[in-house]
């Protein structure tokens, strides 16, 4: 039998080379990036030294002129807790009666633990007129009736360690020591739009939440409430930290990231305006900071409300930034020189350098609008003052640059 010839039912077109591409991924901007310096307060409460008021003062006036747009100026606790933080009503005075020198408006954070914190910032803050400070010789009226945090059942033994909170172009390299679009001016008076904003703080964990506030996580969320209600009242912008939430020195390195996002949408459900998830002991790790990233989206969290805030005890900082910054977190908090620590986890360093910092996402094609060789000098000048070692390694290599 004849077998019928079968239609031709595809044309063939003559073959076009084109040209390759190393990559067909479309371009992934950096953008901009917020920092947070912490080192005014985080960075310094659990210095051993004595630090006086003049050098925070002179500390925040040089990190006022590097281009940072929020600061961490002090803390609202108790003096017998956190003996480096006693004189930040004295702070808060004269940064409202004489705020430093800079090219544009700066945030000051005050962390306030309890209600009673809060009260006592505002009744520094109502007291103070613009144009006046105190005698930096002489301690305020305030000083003695600086909040308390609950009564410690160990209270009669040894103190205990301070409380602490630590406890969202692409082919053009950047200078390190510009923002790339957002270059740092020569510093003048922005003083009329400063803001000064406080800072709540929980935990990710039971054990870590008892060793460091005396109270469970669900108590330490009533009390954020009624701070939280009070400052809205007085329209005071909120940030909330969540301790922990990569490893606890008491419950190990397997925080429940699910644990981690109820505590956050917690916080913003209260009214917080960001939260700091913060890797207290610095145990992160680029997998389960994904990991993370991944469980605060699906509980409905977005980046722009989100921050997050590492420590280089095992030199992954930046690695998490990195992370973070790819999931689409574009605010991360950083203290100069690497100040820092953590009193309740042996062998925890200081928060990640915000000159290491800078330097990493200029690198990467964001825009920070920091000063890199500014923030590196400063970084020289506090750990000098404080007779202990640079933690920054871009820092000391961009002196050293610097200075040949």
């Amino acid at each position: 039998m004849r077998s019928k010839s079968i239609p031709r039912l595809v044309r063939v077109l003559p073959y076009k080379r084109t040209t390759r591409c190393f990559s067909t991924s479309p371009p992934r901007f950096a953008g901009q990036v917020r920092i947070v310096e912490v080192g005014p307060r985080d960075g310094l409460q659990n210095e051993k030294k004595s630090i006086s008021l003049e050098i925070k003062l002179e500390l925040i006036k040089r990190l006022a002129q590097t281009g940072v747009r929020d600061i961490e100026a002090g803390s609202f606790v108790a003096p017998k807790w956190v003996p480096q933080m006693a004189n930040s009503a004295d702070v808060l005075n004269h940064l409202l009666g004489h705020p430093p020198s800079a090219p544009h408006p700066i945030t000051y954070n005050y962390l306030v633990p309890n209600l009673k914190g809060l009260q006592n910032l505002l009744r520094t803050a109502d007291g103070v007129k613009p144009g006046t400070a105190p005698d930096l010789s002489q301690p305020t009226e305030d000083s003695d009736s600086l909040p308390t945090l609950p009564p410690s059942p160990k209270e009669q033994e040894e103190a205990e360690p301070a409380p602490i909170t630590s406890t969202e172009d692409p082919n053009e390299m950047p200078s390190d020591t510009s923002g790339v679009n957002d270059p740092v001016k020569p510093a003048s008076s922005s003083a009329l739009g400063n803001q000064t904003e406080i800072s709540i703080f929980t935990a990710a964990t039971e054990a870590f939440s008892k060793a460091n506030t005396n109270c469970s996580i669900a108590e330490s969320l009533d009390r954020c409430k009624e701070i939280v209600t009070l400052a809205k009242s007085r329209d005071i912008r909120v940030r909330g930290y969540v301790s922990v939430a990569l490893g606890c020195p008491y419950e190990g390195p397997d925080v429940a990231p699910s644990r981690v996002a109820e505590v956050t949408a917690s916080l913003l459900e209260m009214g917080v305006d960001e939260v700091s998830v913060a890797d207290t002991t610095g145990m992160g790790t680029a997998p389960r900071t994904r990991d993370l990233l991944k469980t605060l989206s699906a509980a409905g969290v977005a980046n722009q409300d989100l921050a997050l805030h590492f420590h280089d005890t095992y030199g992954q900082a930046l690695v998490n930034v990195v992370v973070g910054l790819e999931h689409g977190i574009r605010a991360f908090d950083s203290s100069v020189g690497g100040l820092g620590g953590c009193p309740y986890s042996k062998g925890a360093t200081g928060n990640v350098a915000t000159e290491d910092l800078v330097y990493c996402l200029h690198s990467l094609g964001a825009t920070t609008g920091v000063d890199v060789e500014k923030m590196a000098e400063i970084g020289s000048w506090i750990s000098t003052e404080l007779g202990r070692e640079n933690d920054s390694r871009a820092g000391k290599a961009v002196l050293a640059r610097l200075r040949t």
